[in-house]
């Protein structure tokens, strides 16, 4: 590994386990404890991404990429979860899997166009993971290249609804009492919107994302 690209695509890496250890630590501070099923999660969310991929043969079915790269980020979340909770602290867990990240960093576009060749890759993952009962973050990379879900693209994607999870809860999620509409479009409109307009860069970019959405939440709440 060299360059500065892997500087960052360590930075990236390590920002997302750390905010995956903050939103699960605000849902539950001993999460680590829990033992939580994590693989469940995640081979329940492979059947969704296959759905949106298309299976069904007695139907004409177009596969819907959009969808199919959210339930990704989706899977990533209980991924890092696992991840976490069996290399450590995010900054060891960042270390132990850098090299395989940055494999997945340095790839570009769809590596598959074949919907049945990404069913196959998604079967694979899903019995892997049913199988092993753990996340391999190689098997997921090899997946998202298929899909065309590019690093960068993955990190923006993820931090974006980690940080509007992390937001919710915040502010009343769980309680019943948050507000989603906004002046009449819902946070995750506003989140998509705001995250376009900042720097990406690991260090400030989930704090200004989340600083955003309070001062256009604040607004909201004094019916502005």
């Amino acid at each position: 590994m060299n360059g500065v690209d892997d500087v960052m695509f360590r930075s990236r890496l390590q920002s997302m386990l750390e905010l995956q250890d903050g939103i699960n630590s605000k849902i539950r501070p001993d999460w680590r404890d829990a033992n939580n099923a994590w693989f469940r999660a995640i081979w329940t969310e492979c059947a969704e991404l296959v759905d949106h991929i298309g299976w069904k043969w007695w139907k004409h079915q177009s596969p819907d990429i959009p969808q199919v790269r959210l339930e990704l980020v989706d899977i990533f979340h209980f991924g890092l979860s696992e991840l976490l909770q069996q290399h450590g602290a995010a900054d060891d867990a960042a270390t132990k899997l850098l090299g395989t990240y940055v494999v997945y960093g340095k790839r570009s576009g769809a590596d598959v166009d074949d919907s049945a060749e990404r069913i196959a890759l998604v079967e694979a993952f899903a019995k892997s993971v049913l199988t092993t009962k753990r996340f391999d973050l190689a098997e997921f990379c090899e997946l998202a290249s298929a899909v065309g879900l590019e690093e960068q693209t993955l990190y923006e994607m993820y931090v974006g609804k980690s940080v509007l999870n992390g937001f919710r809860q915040d502010h009343g999620y769980k309680a019943g009492t948050y507000i989603k509409t906004w002046q009449g479009r819902e946070d995750n409109v506003w989140l998509v919107e705001f995250a376009a307009g900042l720097d990406k860069n690991p260090a400030t970019f989930a704090a200004e994302l989340y600083g955003q959405l309070s001062k256009k939440y604040d607004e909201v709440a004094r019916g502005r």
